[in-house]
């Protein structure tokens, strides 16, 4: 048989709906997208900015959904013959189920946020944790406000760890997402210059990151970059928050977490470290001084959670850069190889200076070359020409040959 993720009983009265046609006994997993549902899964027909889920019911049928969400009000446009699940507003249902599947599971709960890094940090949770227990973590970045609930609907019930990713780029989003997650641990990876034009100051920017903070459980523990500059106002705000314990972590000897010493080579870091006083030593699998600053939290969040931190570090080694975040590829060239660095998910300053300092950290042969290909960094108001113009000493500094710009 099967394994179920839910009983159609179950989420029917999750989502408080009415069921039309005979939708099958067991869910074995939930989907928004048809093209890659599987046999068995809910299809939730979400209408987003560029789609309406609800034209692609008759495809999810086919593909052997055991039933659709769908919205009352479209429910005469579809096929008779379907098997749905009848609801007001079909985002919000896929919230209420989410809110279910946090509230049937005894998981410890960690969630991510931060101006860069939540993606590769959530990844380096993901492989920790796992080596520990039962996880459940979100795919790819679905850190939005569809993609933590639809993450939360997965969780299986025999959870031991749950990781999330919670993103924004205005004010209030991150407080409403964190109230369905309720982490026992809340991570801040850093907070930078990133979407500043709806925000107008960094400091801004810190307050909304700070939001997470109204959604942690009882007891629950924030984790802190303390070699940031905003470390001081984020520490503040999660006292004002009535966070019972923050923890810090860095190269500042006075961290809770900190770094020893670390060693970065083209394919890989090694780091020794002490979390909450215990010494470790450990490897992780892509390089990059910032994926070692964030595994720092990454440790801490295992060791709060009652995990076993030796058998949490071990997977680190298998570690690979998220599609688009360092992903590295090897091109034959007429006139010798060459390695293509894949950074093109995102642009803001805080990336780009990482990015270039793992261009600056890759050996070369010469006559070989250092060569970075900029994009524009969206979003960043009246500092946009400073933040671009700012970025020629890190160029510099990482003795790159050649620079291509596109855009402005």
């Amino acid at each position: 048989m099967r394994d179920a993720l839910w009983t159609s009983d179950a989420l029917i009265e999750a989502v408080d709906a009415r069921s039309v046609g005979g939708v099958e006994a067991l869910v074995t997993g939930i989907s928004i997208d048809s093209r890659t549902m599987k046999r068995g899964e809910a299809f939730f027909a979400i209408k987003g900015d560029r789609f309406d889920g609800h034209d692609f019911v008759t495809a999810a049928m086919e593909r052997g959904a055991a039933l659709a969400v769908v919205a009352d009000d479209r429910l005469d446009e579809l096929p008779r013959s379907g098997r749905y699940v009848v609801v007001p507003d079909v985002l919000a249902a896929l919230e209420d189920l989410g809110r279910a599947a946090r509230a049937r599971t005894e998981a410890r709960i960690v969630a991510v946020t931060g101006s860069v890094g939540k993606t590769s940090t959530k990844e380096m949770l993901r492989l920790a944790f796992e080596a520990c227990g039962r996880t459940h973590a979100s795919v790819a970045s679905f850190n939005n406000h569809w993609g933590v609930p639809l993450t939360l609907a997965r969780m299986p019930q025999a959870t031991e760890y749950g990781v999330f990713e919670i993103g924004m780029n205005h004010p209030g989003e991150i407080e409403s997402l964190v109230a369905m997650v309720r982490p026992h641990t809340a991570i801040i990876t850093t907070v930078e210059a990133v979407h500043l034009e709806h925000f107008g100051s960094v400091e801004a920017i810190a307050k909304a990151k700070s939001e997470i903070f109204s959604g942690l459980e009882p007891g629950g523990v924030a984790i802190l970059n303390a070699d940031n500059d905003q470390y001081d106002l984020l520490r503040f705000l999660a006292h004002t928050a009535s966070v019972p314990r923050v923890v810090s972590f860095g190269v500042r000897r006075d961290a809770d977490i900190h770094l020893e010493q670390v060693v970065c080579h083209e394919d890989c870091s090694c780091a020794s470290a002490r979390v909450l006083d215990v010494p470790v030593s450990y490897k992780i699998g892509a390089p990059g001084r910032h994926l070692v600053q964030n595994s720092l939290a990454v440790l801490g969040a295992v060791s709060l959670s009652g995990a076993d931190l030796a058998r949490a570090m071990q997977p680190l080694a298998r570690m690979k850069p998220p599609k688009g975040r360092g992903e590295r590829h090897q091109l034959a060239l007429a006139n010798g190889p060459a390695t293509l660095i894949d950074e093109s998910y995102n642009a803001n300053p805080a990336s780009m200076r990482a990015a270039i300092s793992l261009l600056g950290a890759t050996p070369i042969e010469r006559p070989g070359r250092r060569i970075a290909v900029l994009g524009d960094m969206l979003e960043l108001g009246e500092a946009s020409a400073s933040l671009h113009r700012a970025l020629a000493r890190p160029l510099e500094e990482a003795h790159v040959d050649l620079v291509y710009c596109a855009g402005r």
